[in-house]
């Protein structure tokens, strides 16, 4: 569709940005807290990029205040982070660590007062050490009590104050990659194990749900998905179905079961096929279809290209790029399913990821059509490397990717979806999980560079002030 006009943004649409616990707050061992699975993940040699870990991050458990200052100086609508479960209960379940929890409510406060939404996402990653020791974490259904046990703390400490909860963020990344390619905790290659964990962790998901109505929190509460929408390299068919099992295997599988309790029919009948088919117990479906998010968040990154790969012969799985090397990530699929391949219709960041904002008014497009639901834009972000030249970082690459995904969200509002909110990944730039700290992300340059030295000062970025004044104007001047 083209349009004459474009709609305008609603007037309370939250503009924000967004961060993760483990990436930003440092002090890992501090007033109480003990280990999660990513504070010994990144000990193990060659998992993250020259070792980096998050031992300081970029020190805002410390330093919240003077980064609230900073996010009311620009005018954030809305800041969406996550809480550290070991903070809160450093065993994962029992007495609740009151410094841990003081820290968040002093966070919580802190937004209020300066005029930004809080945003609290339940579950960023980093599971504590000892579920994952105790019963294998994901991997046991009794995790699904304890998940719940942690969000009914939260709901109660923050009922009143915050009115929008993200419950599980990007369960199709962390299941994916802790249990079929081994980069992240538990590092584990095993896909029976992989849909039976991804399983339980939809029933947590559904159960904590449930609960926050249940409770009646005011507010809103929905996962967060990333997702990546499937092209076809061309309008031959076979590449067409490939693109199409791309879609059911990597998007459907999980949005299907958070909007409509149940698992799509193709994925469902290939896994059975294969003897893969998640397990379930008496009450799963009943419990699956029974939660209904308020909205679905949706991390958006990167579009995808598809072609033909036939079951023998075909591509398997590739290591994705991790270095900053543009050009090093190769051809990677699933014989029988896929293979994706290169665009040659859109540019890539230096770590092969695809701009192609265009993609995120398709994303909408295809959600909105198929789930009716309200989108908040939870992650939208490009990663590169930033240079502190005079005291100052022009980041106009960063600027016009903002501004083109932007203008896709405009395009797509006027087409008709409905979308509460923006959150930039990130607010300051932070600890890229496997990546290390050259892949900068933020609004904000921090003093630290990829051997983890530096003065941790922050420095405000050009990108920043763009988008001060496009939240002062409500993106008017995007046409």
């Amino acid at each position: 569709m083209e349009h004459k006009k474009l709609s305008t943004f609603p007037a309370d649409f939250l503009w924000g940005s967004a961060s993760a616990a483990y990436q930003v707050e440092g002090a890992p061992f501090e007033d109480g807290k003990k280990a999660s699975v990513w504070d010994n993940f990144v000990r193990i040699p060659g998992k993250t990029f020259k070792g980096t870990n998050g031992d300081v991050a970029v020190d805002h458990y410390h330093r919240y205040k003077e980064d609230v200052a900073l996010m009311k100086e620009l005018g954030l609508k809305s800041y969406r982070f996550s809480v550290a479960w070991t903070r809160v209960l450093p065993e994962g379940r029992g007495a609740v660590n009151s410094a841990g929890l003081k820290f968040y409510e002093n966070l919580v406060d802190e937004l209020i007062e300066n005029g930004i939404e809080p945003i609290i996402t339940l579950y960023h990653w980093d599971l504590p050490q000892s579920l994952q020791d105790l019963y294998g974490g994901w991997e046991s259904r009794e995790i699904i009590g304890d998940f719940l046990n942690y969000a009914e703390i939260l709901f109660e400490t923050f009922k009143g104050k915050v009115k929008y909860w993200v419950s599980l963020n990007e369960q199709n990344v962390f299941t994916n990659q802790g249990w079929v390619t081994a980069t992240h905790p538990p590092g584990k290659k095993d896909m029976k194990l992989f849909y039976q964990v991804n399983h339980i962790a939809n029933l947590a998901n559904a159960t904590v749900i449930n609960k926050f109505h249940e409770l009646e929190i005011p507010g809103q509460i929905g996962p967060s998905f990333a997702y990546t929408p499937q092209y076809a390299k061309d309008s031959d068919p076979r590449n067409v179905l490939a693109a199409e099992n791309a879609e059911e295997m990597y998007s459907h599988f999980w949005m299907d079961v958070y909007m409509y309790g149940e698992y799509p029919l193709a994925a469902l009948a290939l896994l059975r096929e294969q003897g893969l088919a998640p397990v379930f117990e008496a009450g799963d479906a009943a419990l699956l279809k029974s939660a209904q998010p308020d909205f679905l968040g949706i991390n958006y990154y990167q579009s995808a290209t598809n072609a033909w790969n036939p079951l023998d012969g075909g591509v398997g799985a590739a290591s994705f790029n991790t270095t900053g090397k543009k050009g090093t990530t190769k051809e990677s699929g699933v014989p029988g399913l896929h293979k994706k391949i290169q665009n040659p219709f859109v540019e890539r960041t230096n770590w092969d990821w695809e701009i192609d904002p265009e993609g995120l008014r398709i994303a909408l497009r295809r959600i909105t059509s198929r789930y009716r639901i309200p989108i908040m834009i939870t992650e939208n972000g490009l990663g590169e490397y930033d240079k502190l030249e005079e005291g100052k970082v022009h980041d106009d690459y960063r600027i016009n990717y903002l501004e083109s995904h932007v203008r896709a969200i405009k395009e797509a509002i006027t087409d008709g979806a409905t979308v509460i909110g923006y959150h930039t990944w990130s607010y300051t730039d932070l600890l890229s999980w496997l990546n290390g700290y050259q892949k900068r992300y933020g609004f904000v340059y921090v003093d630290q560079d990829e051997t983890m030295e530096g003065s941790l000062k922050r420095i405000p970025k050009d990108s920043y002030y763009w988008y001060q004044h496009l939240i002062e104007t409500n993106a008017e001047e995007i046409k």
